[in-house]
């Protein structure tokens, strides 16, 4: 008696149609990457809202100042207010919660109309923040937490940010696309951060859409530790892997900061594997390694001073107790072809869509 074996559906589909598939995705990848690299030139956010309201006083409260991505939206923020017309005041957290909780604290006691939370975490603050929402401040926020939108729990009227999960996704199509379907992918991360594990995991997951692509390794190291870390963990990489170390793709540039010197030294990098992405924030020496074909092959900016003029609408609006607009700057990717667009000649992107004239057209202001 013969025996008729039947295999199952999905395994025959899987092996008629996966290089459809395959080449479905490529495209689809093709096409994310090259909207993503593309100039923006054409606002895309609001465009209609409450007029300005008038003598109002906003104070930020920067996690730390010496960050480069809050120093941009504070920048952002205070030339938005001096268009509007209102006070800005800055306080310096100093990067520790005890100087950001006494920075919130001396900003209540100054009874604004407004306080942004300035890329620090209101777990650490629920206390004061009640206060401040008892007293009628009301807060927005940049960075609060990874998505954009309101946060509830802490009576946050907008949390501005790029969404997170659209940032990893472009990194690790980018990684798709410039191999060609092929990619063999190092990711990096640091799990202290659920932002950076949860960006991770979305790269990880859209390497696994690539039916040719692999991750080789998902290596999780923390952050605050790049500098002593890097170096030594490349070199063991590079002997571990050797020609399977293709890509490397992180959360942050700040891998890069201390791979790249390593790669350098064993003559890898620039025009030759591995190439490395990451999924933000663009930092100055992120621009530089990018735009001298170093080691480094594209990064995710934010737009961090429209953030900040997004910062003062979205307050105006609730000042008129109007909602939210709900805009979500889209991802944007920063490779060594389109560099010297959007901002890129300064180390920053800054799109050049008169988001400025848009804002102030909204508020009715010069």
């Amino acid at each position: 008696m013969k025996r008729l074996w039947i295999l199952p559906t999905t395994l025959l589909l899987a092996s008629t149609v996966s290089p459809a598939w395959a080449d479905a995705y490529l495209d689809q990848a093709t096409a994310a990457v090259a909207k993503a690299t593309a100039s923006v030139t054409q606002w895309d956010g609001p465009t209609s809202g409450p007029k300005l309201q008038a003598n109002k006083k906003i104070i930020f409260i920067a996690s730390d100042m010496k960050n480069g991505g809050v120093q941009g939206v504070q920048e952002g923020l205070s030339e938005a207010a001096k268009a509007a017309g209102w006070k800005l005041e800055t306080l310096d957290g100093g990067g520790s919660v005890k100087d950001q909780l006494a920075s919130l604290n001396q900003a209540i006691a100054q009874k604004p109309d407004g306080i942004v939370i300035g890329g620090w975490n209101p777990n650490v603050a629920k206390i004061p923040l009640k206060k401040a929402i008892q007293q009628g401040i009301i807060l927005t926020a940049w960075h609060a937490v990874p998505e954009p939108g309101p946060i509830a729990k802490y009576n946050v009227f907008y949390n501005v940010t790029s969404d997170s999960n659209d940032v990893a996704r472009i990194a690790a199509q980018y990684a798709v696309v410039q191999s060609g379907g092929k990619a063999n992918v190092l990711i990096f991360t640091d799990s202290l951060y659920q932002i950076a594990l949860d960006k991770a995991n979305v790269m990880k997951e859209e390497i696994g859409k690539c039916s040719g692509c692999k991750v080789v390794e998902f290596i999780d190291t923390p952050l605050a530790d790049t500098a002593n870390r890097m170096p030594a963990m490349t070199f063991s990489l590079l002997q571990k892997y050797g020609d399977q170390f293709q890509y490397a793709l992180a959360i942050n540039d700040l891998y890069f900061d201390f791979m790249a010197p390593a790669l350098k030294t064993a003559g890898k990098g620039g025009k030759n594997a591995p190439y490395s992405i990451s999924a933000g924030d663009g930092s100055i020496s992120a621009y530089q390694r990018i735009r001298s074909g170093g080691s480094q092959s594209a990064t995710v900016p934010e737009p961090l001073k429209l953030h900040g003029w997004q910062l003062l609408d979205e307050f105006n609006r609730a000042f008129a107790k109007q909602p939210p607009s709900g805009y979500v700057t889209p991802a944007h990717l920063v490779t060594r072809d389109n560099i010297t667009a959007d901002g890129g000649s300064n180390n920053l992107y800054d799109p050049q869509n008169d988001y400025q004239g848009h804002y102030k057209a909204i508020w009715g202001v010069k």
